[in-house]
């Protein structure tokens, strides 16, 4: 079992950055991704970035956010970071972070993952 804490969420105004966090511990080595993913009220969730913890840590970004976030990752803490530059209102939800251990078809996917964290709001203001 694996869990999962955010942090580092808040309120900024449009333009501001924050960099938001994700813990893991548990049974991590199995980990294969880590992705972080949003959920605005009235909405689906919806991904944001990932990034594989083996074969080289190749990362993927949402359109909605290349550019202006970045995913990264310290193994040697098992945390996820989420860097959260040029922030615009319709970026306000709550973020998750979540990890895959068993492939289920696509990265992107929420359905893909096998453990989530709690989330985190982000509230960005005009």
């Amino acid at each position: 079992q694996v869990q999962l804490v955010e942090s580092g969420g808040g309120l900024v105004q449009a333009g501001g950055s924050l960099r938001l966090s994700c813990a893991a511990s548990g049974r991590t080595f199995r980990t294969y991704v880590m992705g972080w993913f949003r959920q605005a009220p009235g909405k689906e969730r919806e991904f944001v970035a990932s990034i594989a913890c083996r074969s080289g840590g190749d990362t993927d970004y949402a359109d909605s956010v290349k550019g202006r976030f970045t995913i990264s990752t310290d193994n040697a803490k098992s945390t996820v970071y989420l860097q959260m530059n040029s922030l615009k209102p319709q970026d306000t939800a709550v973020y998750y972070c979540a990890a895959l251990q068993s492939y289920r078809g696509s990265y992107s996917l929420p359905a893909s993952y096998d453990y989530w964290g709690q989330g985190t709001q982000v509230t960005v203001s005009s």
